[in-house]
């Protein structure tokens, strides 16, 4: 199973799928598509039902149950969905990835180029890893683990029950993605057509992590408009834009960042800047696990550029906050058992099975508030969206167990 798992993931990681979040196309990159195809032609060939691959990029596909009508559990037994998302994040490339394969990694730093090294320091799990497959990126791209390791164990678990008729399983949804790591991946999911009673992402990290909890999240963007004009004839005329944004910033609270904080902390994160003398956009990301501290975060934002104006009285500064996703938590606490046969299939693994707050989003975030519940399942992966991203394949070995596990689960307690 290491082998097609291995094969699937290299396949999908050399296929450029880089999302863009200036766009306002869906998908918001064309390139999206290719891999998407790929995925239906074998979608196709392994003889599934209903494959189909939309519009706006959006990869739909059914594996009808096999259990017999005259089974106990055949008018019980829950319609079954696995997602993952198909695009990379826009922080690194995704073209030309060259994946490195370590096989019986034996501890230690990875060093990829002059520029990155994958360290123990920085990553204890490596020590965890002894053994492993283990694959990197060779430090000029990202790795695309996230979330292309999920597409490859979502993919190989399917084909897996088709190959192996034996194994009962109810009906099974399979979705695939664009632009979840722009935040649009659950917009144009058409429930009806996925028609799941409920599902798992396959978009997690360490092995026997799970997720029923995720930040909620808000984008605010900052537009300055300032006044330029020559410099040699610039007094109490010009209104230097960049000097305004860069007051900003350096007023959002310093405790209140990605690098200072952890576990359930929220923080404000200026992600993207870019501007001359006469104009500047400063973008942010606002995130929170309780849904009321991002007005808290949008009320600290008003504050610092109350402040500012006073420095510039003639700069014109505006604030627009939207939504993004929000906290699937409370939605899925309403159907416990959704959680509950996650962390029983991961514990049948012989695994831990941890409960973990996720410091982001999935597409679980927006399907569960749509009325899908969607918990999240590791894949094995670390560091996504940069240069020292990796993943273990044993431990996307023991994902790809689990949602066999899962589906048993599932029949079990019909």
């Amino acid at each position: 199973m290491k082998t097609q798992l291995l094969d699937r993931f290299i396949a999908y990681v050399k296929i450029d799928t880089q999302s863009d979040e200036n766009s306002e196309t869906v998908p918001s990159t064309d390139k999206q598509f290719d891999l998407a195809e790929l995925l239906v032609k074998e979608l196709t060939q392994m003889g599934l039902d209903a494959v189909e691959l939309d519009d706006h990029c959006y990869v739909y596909a059914k594996l009808d149950s096999n259990i017999p009508r005259d089974h106990p559990v055949f008018q019980k037994a829950p319609k079954l969905g696995f997602l993952a998302h198909m695009d990379t994040s826009p922080s690194v490339t995704g073209k030309n990835v060259n994946p490195q394969i370590i096989k019986g990694y034996r501890g230690g730093d990875i060093k990829l180029n002059d520029a990155f090294t994958i360290t123990d320091r920085e990553n204890p799990v490596l020590k965890r890893s002894i053994g492993h497959t283990i694959i990197t990126t060779d430090g000029t791209t990202l790795l695309g683990a996230d979330d292309k390791s999920g597409i490859a164990i979502i993919m190989t678990v399917v084909n897996h029950l088709k190959n192996n008729p034996s194994i009962l399983h109810p009906d099974i949804r399979i979705g695939f993605t664009p632009d979840e790591e722009i935040g649009r991946g659950a917009l144009h999911f058409n429930l009806e057509k996925f028609d799941a009673d409920f599902a798992y992402t396959v978009d997690g990290g360490p092995a026997g992590e799970i997720n029923n909890e995720t930040f909620s999240a808000d984008a605010a963007v900052i537009s300055i408009k300032g006044r330029d004009i020559h410099p040699g004839e610039a007094k109490d005329i010009m209104v230097n834009a960049l000097k305004v944004a860069a007051d900003i910033i350096s007023l959002l609270p310093k405790d209140m960042t990605p690098e200072t904080t952890s576990d359930k902390e929220s923080f404000i994160h200026p992600h993207f800047m870019e501007g001359q003398v006469g104009g500047a956009t400063i973008k942010l990301l606002l995130r929170a696990f309780d849904t009321q501290t991002l007005k808290k975060q949008k009320n600290t934002l008003k504050q610092i550029i109350s402040k500012v104006r006073t420095g510039y009285p003639n700069a014109l500064i505006s604030l627009e906050i939207s939504d993004t996703y929000r906290n699937m938590n409370k939605t899925l606490e309403t159907v416990p058992h959704v959680s509950r046969y996650l962390e029983e299939a991961v514990k049948r693994t012989g695994l831990e099975a941890k409960w973990v707050p996720v410091r982001g989003g999935t597409d679980g975030s927006g399907l569960t508030a749509m009325g899908l519940p969607c918990p999240n399942i590791f894949t094995g992966g670390y560091n996504f969206h940069g240069q020292t991203e990796w993943i273990s394949l044993n431990v996307m070995e023991k994902s790809f167990e689990t949602l066999l596990k899962l589906i048993q689960v599932c029949i079990e307690k019909a």
